[in-house]
């Protein structure tokens, strides 16, 4: 969605080539992704930048012959082209949709042992990598004040994630919270864990009759932290996001790693649902606890907002429309623009 405005905004200015790479297959078998991630810890390298890096055969016949006012690379994991780039380019533009050693160093702050220790490596590795490439660009585009300032980088833009302008959903709201994402992002698997065995039952052993739906892609990736619970549904994918939060009366955030910006608070908000978040789901949206969300990191505080606003339709609804206000004031795709316009883009 991100790259999605980012090209939208373009298209409007500019004639636009979308070079991608046809990456080589390899396993996603549990036993093959534990070899290469131990082979990768053992020579210090960042997953995701080796997994990008070594196409420039395929990028070089795209681009060849050809002239641009700039390149835009979207992800910090292709930073390594921009030499190559630069033999055809004015300028050279990163967006990095995370902090990728943020993302790396909250992960292990979040996750189990061994997990933990390999991902606290990983930030390592891309921090060095950060160091060596940021400097490298024109101009750095992050999607909030937080990750500029962790930016090793003078000339940053806050571009923020945004979604296009959308009306509120005409749904019947469901006596159901719901959580949202591609479930197989580590962040989400690793939510989903800490709900549902530390905030989940003291919410349903208090309201009888509530349904917690996982509403995304891969719902194998969480589905045994709730296996046998009949009041959790598993929705998989479907075809439309805001009105299936839309449904929910309160949706939960309780990210306990990540970088950049949630998504699926700007859905939430999109749809005018009240939104429960631990601090770090919240960062980067400038939202303030009590007027756009309720914010809560101890399990039973997350827990009690929950119910609370489950038990206060009213509440319910400034929190709902606080938060679609601040959505069309500065998350929807024409007020992200605004920034890329000052940027001189």
């Amino acid at each position: 969605m991100r790259s999605a405005s980012l090209l939208e905004y373009l298209r409007a200015k500019y004639c636009v080539d979308v070079v991608s790479l046809s990456l080589r297959p390899h396993s996603r078998s549990l036993p093959a992704r534990a070899w290469r991630n131990v082979n990768r810890l053992a020579r210090r390298a960042a997953p995701l930048f080796e997994r990008y890096s070594g196409y420039e055969d395929q990028l070089r016949e795209q681009i060849r012959g050809r002239q641009y006012a700039f390149a835009v690379v979207e992800h910090f994991w292709c930073a390594s082209y921009e030499p190559l780039l630069r033999t055809c380019c004015q300028r050279v533009i990163l967006d990095l949709h995370n902090i990728e050693s943020e993302l790396a160093r909250t992960h292990a702050r979040a996750a189990r042992w061994p997990f933990s220790w390999a991902s606290a490596r990983f930030a390592q590795a891309y921090r060095r990598l950060e160091r060596e490439w940021l400097p490298r660009f024109d101009l750095v585009l992050v999607a909030s004040e937080e990750d500029r300032r962790r930016m090793q980088h003078t000339q940053g833009c806050v571009y923020p994630n945004a979604l296009p302008l959308i009306e509120p959903p005409v749904v019947v709201e469901d006596h159901c919270i719901a959580f949202s994402g591609k479930l197989e992002y580590h962040p989400n698997i690793e939510a989903v864990r800490w709900f549902a065995q530390a905030v989940w039952s003291r919410i349903r052993e208090r309201d009888a009759g509530l349904e917690w739906r996982l509403i995304g892609r891969d719902p194998q990736a969480v589905e045994r932290f709730v296996r046998g619970d009949t009041r959790v549904k598993l929705t998989g994918p479907v075809d439309d996001a805001i009105a299936e939060i839309g449904r929910a009366k309160v949706c939960v955030v309780p990210l306990l790693s990540g970088s950049g910006t949630r998504f699926k608070i700007l859905e939430a908000w999109a749809a005018g649902r009240a939104v429960v978040s631990t601090s770090l789901g919240a960062e980067g949206l400038g939202a303030c606890h009590g007027e756009h969300l309720l914010l809560a990191d101890d399990p039973a505080k997350f827990a009690e907002a929950v119910l609370d606003l489950l038990a206060d339709a009213d509440a319910r609804r400034r929190l709902g429309e606080a938060g679609r206000s601040l959505f069309l004031e500065n998350f929807t795709w024409p007020a992200a623009w605004r920034r890329l316009e000052e940027a001189e883009i």
